[in-house]
């Protein structure tokens, strides 16, 4: 019911406010023997000025005030008339709260203005007849600025937060820009390493193929392996490939084999790490060996920047279809600055986990702390190329 009101337009509202002032004053002007014609249009225009309270409130206060001059001009108060006292409650709110300050400061005072000519105007006039009606006037006056300075307010925080959310989209958008271009660097070494060592066994294999065929098959086999891992990388790097950076690194990459170096480093710079490793190595792809490495480092890193360099856990866990890194500390780092920091840090590791189809949960932890964990896939050769370039 209080929805369907709602969708009523004010106009028609408004109409209705006016049309019940206007019959209640013709009421009451019935009842009065000697209302001259004056007396009708003047108090009828005192009335219907709400009609206009909305759409032109400074001309509904002119019209309210060129009745009441009427009025006072044939010698009636207006005050001997109860409805349209009520526009001293109405007018003065929807002037306050529609105009600027100068012209509703002036419409107030047009009102007090109106409230004196009708003391003037009554032989029976006591000074109450000025007060409690101006101050009825300036206090709906006063409530319609608050409503609209609230209203500024609340219009004004709702553009900072769009502007805001923008801002933070483009942020996030250009961490995942800047991070796919490393990500990129990196791959394009993984794959210049992969073809480099396809070309060294090819010729290996040449040379001793009349003198040791069963190492010359061994060798392509070598050689077909790492082409399938370096199709399946170049096509991932299409996926994210961008403009070239002069600066990218040429150092070899690292993988999940270098984790003990990688711990070793985060306690020398104060951190307690303890590592477990559940499952049986195996040789991984390499831009996935990568991807999993870096999701450690960066979540160490976080640890060291936000979570007080509490006590982590770094798992590591070889499956049958995939692998799976777990990093949960104990630091009572402030959870938005864990989940946004410079926008960078979860922004590369989700880019690296979805580029191999896998997922990652990044969170606060029961008990406290927080809690980054990975899962990435482990497919076929032929499998992984197709799904990768479907992805792309």
């Amino acid at each position: 019911m209080i929805r369907r009101l709602r969708r009523v337009p004010w106009v028609v509202w408004d109409v209705l406010l006016a049309l019940v002032l206007m019959g209640a004053t013709a009421g009451e002007l019935l009842g009065m023997a000697d209302a001259s014609a004056a007396m009708w249009l003047g108090a009828l225009m005192i009335s219907g000025s709400v009609l206009l309270r909305r759409s032109e409130p400074f001309a509904a206060v002119g019209v309210w005030m060129a009745g009441l001059i009427l009025m006072v001009a044939v010698h009636t108060s207006p005050s001997d008339l109860s409805s349209p006292f009520l526009t001293l409650f109405i007018l003065p709110y929807s002037t306050a709260q529609r105009l600027d300050r100068g012209k509703a400061v002036f419409t107030l005072a047009l009102m007090w203005l109106g409230v004196v000519l009708v003391y003037l105007g009554d032989d029976q006039r006591v000074w109450g007849d000025i007060f409690f009606p101006g101050m009825f006037a300036t206090g709906f006056w006063a409530a319609g600025r608050l409503v609209r300075s609230r209203s500024r307010l609340t219009a004004e925080l709702h553009e900072a937060a769009v502007s805001a959310a923008e801002h933070q989209e483009s942020e996030l958008a250009r961490a995942a820009a800047e991070e796919r271009r490393r990500i990129a660097r990196e791959m394009h070494d993984v794959v210049a390493h992969s073809v480099s060592m396809m070309v060294v066994q090819a010729g290996g294999a040449r040379r001793i193929l009349d003198r040791d065929p069963e190492r010359a098959i061994a060798a392509a086999e070598l050689i077909e392996r790492t082409g399938r891992e370096a199709l399946t990388e170049m096509r991932r790097l299409l996926g994210v490939f961008h403009a070239d950076d002069a600066s990218a690194d040429y150092a070899p990459q690292p993988s999940l084999r270098e984790l003990e170096a990688l711990v070793a480093r985060a306690r020398v710079a104060g951190l307690q790490v303890d590592l477990t490793v559940e499952g049986r190595r195996r040789e991984l792809p390499a831009g996935l060996d990568l991807a999993a490495y870096r999701v450690v480092q960066e979540a160490l890193t976080n640890v060291l920047k936000h979570g007080g360099g509490a006590p982590t856990e770094v798992e590591v866990h070889y499956r049958a279809d995939a692998v799976e890194v777990r990093i949960a500390d104990r630091g009572n780092g402030a959870l938005d600055v864990r989940l946004g920091g410079s926008g960078q840090g979860l922004v590369g590791m989700r880019e690296r986990v979805r580029m191999y189809g896998g997922e990652l949960h990044a969170d606060r932890r029961r008990g406290g702390g927080f809690e980054v964990r990975a899962t990435l896939p482990l497919e076929a050769g032929e499998e992984a190329a197709l799904t990768a370039g479907a992805r792309a």
